[in-house]
């Protein structure tokens, strides 16, 4: 269906070959007619302005920026691309001959699908931004799949009266998920959406069942962030020059009791544990998030703050924390032994000693329970108590999120 690129080939079969390797690196496996598709799509034909070697670097490449400097439109990641496009064809079987929807256009990810469900399937892909749509639709002309339609409107709401699709994939960051999208949905149809929760954004791929929306898989990652009627912006506070905490439930901070926290002195504790390289510590940071509760905030630092020694934490990117009163605590670096590593939380204020060991309590809890990963339940906004699955609640605009943890 592609037109192929001169030169491009060897780039792209390179690529191909690293994202294999990264899958198993991770322990996953690419299915074949995705590789296939990676192979057989010139993404360079999608990155109009950069040089073929730019266009098969494993990495977002930024297609729209504000003038703040905000990005709103990207090519994502080819790693990410290929993960969640595995996500879709497992939780289907395959994608062949399927009706699919994509929300957020680039193009070359409509064209990977397009692949994926040959002839007898179809590909809309939808966006709000109209420069967004149509460059999309001069890129996929170009790289012969003038066959996708294309479509500029806003995905929060139905893009089609009475149309369903057997697959919605969202390549935009979404803080909920519409009812639309679920009502657009065949009835054993797939959404995979990169969903945040406490600030932290995983890419799910939901399975439907009538009302209810229930987790097949999981995979962290990143976003630009929803436009239009679904957009949801975060909160940030500032700790100190080049810290930050991040709030996006509705946490309430109370900004006077942060003021000079991390001058006071540093506590420390341990949980005591050894774990491999390999453990998903974004399970367990969402693990801390369900159980902290309204304390809970995100803790992201610059990397001079880093080097400053104001803070150390587990990933300088979004760290769990509380703030309790007047003392704060978050999960802290991690401390290696060989290969292996424990895990602990600092903390600073009058209660410090105490807030540092109920986070490392809460850290051990996981590790005797296997280290779970989250499973995700998603319901209307109307759901009655009584009729949700057991498990953490956390409460959007339009559904009720379920998250449950079961040993491994």
């Amino acid at each position: 269906m592609s037109v192929s690129t001169a030169g491009s080939q060897d780039l792209r079969d390179a690529l191909v070959d690293q994202l294999a390797a990264d899958h198993r690196a991770k322990g996953l496996t690419m299915r074949s007619e995705v590789e296939a598709a990676l192979r057989t799509v010139p993404r360079d034909l999608f990155t109009p302005g950069m040089s073929v070697d730019r266009a098969y670097e494993n990495r977002t490449i930024i297609t729209k920026q504000l003038p703040t400097g905000e990005n709103i439109s990207s090519i994502s990641a080819p790693y990410l691309i290929a993960e969640m496009l595995g996500q879709a064809a497992d939780a289907l079987g395959s994608l062949d001959g399927r009706d699919v929807l994509e929300i957020g256009s680039g193009g070359y990810n409509a064209a990977l699908l397009r692949e994926l469900v040959g002839r007898s399937g179809s590909v809309v892909t939808v966006d709000i931004d109209r420069e967004v749509t149509d460059r999309a639709s001069a890129c996929l002309a170009e790289a012969g799949y003038d066959d996708v339609t294309v479509v500029c409107a806003d995905a929060e709401h139905p893009i089609e009266k009475g149309r369903r699709y057997d697959l919605i994939i969202v390549t935009v960051g979404a803080w909920d998920i519409p009812p639309a999208w679920r009502d657009q949905l065949t009835d054993d149809g797939v959404l995979v959406v990169p969903l945040r929760m406490y600030g932290s954004t995983r890419s799910w791929a939901l399975h439907r069942s009538g009302d209810r929306l229930s987790s097949v898989s999981h995979r962290l990652c990143g976003f630009v962030a929803m436009q239009g009627d679904g957009a949801s912006a975060i909160r940030y506070l500032d700790l100190a020059e080049g810290v930050h905490l991040r709030l996006d439930e509705g946490e309430q901070i109370d900004q006077a009791a942060l003021e000079g926290i991390l001058n006071q002195p540093r506590v420390e504790a341990w949980a005591g544990v050894s774990l491999p390289a390999r453990t998903a510590l974004s399970d367990l940071d969402t693990w801390l998030a369900i159980h902290q509760g309204k304390q809970n905030v995100l803790l992201s630092a610059q990397e001079t703050a880093i080097a400053a020694g104001l803070v150390a934490p587990g990933w300088q990117h979004g760290s769990p924390a509380t703030l309790t009163g007047r003392t704060f605590a978050y999960r802290s670096e991690l401390r290696w032994a060989g290969k292996n590593f424990d895990l602990g939380s600092y903390a600073h204020g009058p209660n410090a000693e105490a807030a540092a060991e109920h986070m490392v309590e809460l850290m051990r809890a996981w590790v005797e329970l296997g280290c779970p990963a989250p499973s995700l339940d998603v319901l209307p906004a109307a759901t009655p108590d009584a009729d949700l699955p057991d498990g953490a609640i956390l409460d959007k605009r339009h559904s009720r999120l379920v998250l449950s943890f079961t040993n491994r």
